[in-house]
């Protein structure tokens, strides 16, 4: 997922989540954040019947979407701006609202100034896009805040900044990921507690416990029987060894750094271009063939084109050939810079999908940490996928949604069951062919993160219990039911960025030993 280029003022806008993340690395100490929260705000007195005013900012790049991002390009957030806003007003008649939208810093500090000599007594920011900082500006002002994600929208901003205040301690913050906006006014109605002479801590407080209360209580969390065919550990660190990762560009992690930590898996960067010569070398009957076999085997395919996907099934035997050459594993491909840019001319998502069903590694953004992982678990595992996403968490279901637009459908490995894909654009642009893998429910899932830089396994298990159908952000979204805290689970993202990568099958005991022999420690997420 990359935002689109703009002149906002946003400067994350400018560059693609991978570089936004990879630069910010704890992504709100580098945001300036840390360590600049201001003290809490007095709280004014209020005369009797007076009501509390809170400024509503909503964080996007435009009413209108211009540009490839979360949710998509064009999305009109207008109604959806003006639904919560009126949403809030029926359900706190006690507040005066006042909406106002920002870009980025530069416009949120305009807005905070002005706001000192209007009398506004606290702030709702909702995420509509990623990456605009906007809540970093607003809750210094020690005023009471509450932070509010529009999912699948402004999803992976929300979880990496919202992660950071929680560490950081902002005691005048307090925070809604649901997509019920009765959730929200619920969070809202806890200004009372300002009103009222309260402290900006105890509103956090009263929100907190709002949000926790209406969390939905967890399910049975039974799994239908998956067993899983394991390596020994010792055998898979032999196997691994000598295996190679392509890194097609500038991949988020150098693991050339860490070779040591590395458990002897390489990674081989290579240009754009040697891809590219690959695809235009394709042979072209076989690329004919193979999108055939992907359109018939297709539950649907929608608004993709022949040659479209032509070009697809072209990709996936250059990404083949370019492996064979330099004897990887694995390919990684920095998809969306190199199809912007014009250095590629077909998304890499069908072949990534067909890799990950043959038991080889296809993955997305040239994420060479989660492609290490990927490398780690699959062979651990004898051939079963990975799948690397976005989450989205949406308290109203205690569901954390993994989406992305590459999934394999043999998520048990290649000699697994198959279940229904869809051949779809990529979501974000409405362009090319991507996939939406109809993943089946009622699993153990294991999600992970390797980090050779730290020696750390990140590590939580969910339920799989639904595929989201909802139109806004990536194709594939596989709606899991964590085991354990879902409040804990809101804590990782600003040290961690926002890619997990998920497998089928309940791998606690393997990958616990795999730290072990590695001498690296597992962080629960959950």
């Amino acid at each position: 997922m990359r935002p689109f280029s703009s002149s906002s003022g946003c400067s994350c806008c400018s560059m693609s989540r991978r570089d936004f993340l990879a630069a910010t690395g704890c992504g709100l100490a580098c945001a300036g954040v840390l360590g600049t929260l201001s003290a809490a705000a007095p709280v004014r007195a209020f005369q009797a019947g007076e009501k509390f005013r809170v400024k509503i900012i909503y964080s996007l790049h435009a009413d209108v979407q211009p540009g490839p991002d979360w949710p998509n390009v064009g999305f009109d957030f207008r109604p959806i701006m003006q639904q919560t806003t009126a949403a809030l007003q029926q359900g706190c008649p006690e507040i005066e609202f006042v909406a106002a939208t920002a870009t980025g810093p530069e416009q949120a500090k305009t807005i905070v100034e002005a706001d000192a000599a209007a009398g506004i007594d606290g702030y709702i920011v909702v995420q509509m896009n990623c990456w605009n900082r906007v809540i970093q500006t607003v809750v210094p002002t020690g005023k009471p805040v509450i932070y509010a994600d529009f999912l699948y929208a402004g999803s992976g901003g929300f979880l990496v900044y919202n992660a950071g205040f929680l560490r950081a301690g902002a005691e005048n913050y307090g925070f809604v990921a649901s997509q019920r906006l009765e959730d929200l006014v619920a969070a809202a109605q806890c200004f009372e507690v300002v009103r009222k002479g309260g402290t900006v801590a105890q509103f956090a407080a009263a929100t907190a416990k709002v949000r926790q209360d209406r969390t939905k209580k967890p399910d049975e969390m039974q799994c239908k029987p998956d067993d899983v065919d394991l390596l020994s550990i010792s055998d898979c660190l032999e196997k691994v060894k000598g295996a190679k990762i392509l890194a097609v560009e500038k991949g988020w992690l150098d693991l050339t750094k860490f070779a040591d930590q590395t458990a002897g898996i390489e990674c081989v960067n290579i240009p754009f271009a040697e891809v590219n010569a690959a695809w235009e070398a394709a042979d072209k009957d076989q690329s004919r063939e193979i999108a055939q076999r992907w359109q018939d085997s297709a539950k649907l395919v929608k608004d993709v084109d022949q040659e479209t996907i032509i070009r697809s099934a072209a990709m996936y035997l250059a990404q083949k050939a370019v492996m064979k050459k330099h004897g990887a594993i694995a390919i990684t491909m920095n998809c969306l810079g190199g199809f912007y840019g014009g250095h590629i001319h077909a998304y890499p998502c069908l072949g990534f999908h067909e890799l990950l069903n043959e038991g080889l590694i296809g993955a997305c953004e040239c994420d060479t940490r989660s492609t290490f992982t990927m490398a780690m678990v699959t062979t651990l595992t004898n051939g079963r996928p990975g799948y690397i996403s976005d989450p989205v968490i949406d308290t109203s279901t205690n569901q954390i949604i993994y989406a992305h637009c590459v999934a394999a459908n043999k998520p048990f490995g290649p000699q697994g069951p198959a279940n229904p894909f869809e051949i779809l654009t990529h979501s974000e642009d409405r362009q090319g062919a991507s996939v939406r893998s109809v993943l089946p429910v009622g699993y153990m899932t294991t999600t992970l993160e390797f980090a050779p830089d730290r020696k750390q396994i990140l590590f939580h298990q969910a339920k799989a219990v639904d595929n989201i159908p909802e139109d806004r952000a990536c194709r594939t979204k596989l709606a899991g039911e964590p085991v354990g805290d879902m409040e804990k689970l809101f804590r990782q993202w600003d040290r961690w960025g926002w890619h997990r990568v998920t497998f089928y099958g309940d791998l606690k005991e393997p990958i616990f030993a795999l730290a072990d022999a590695l001498g690296w420690e597992v962080i629960q997420e959950a």
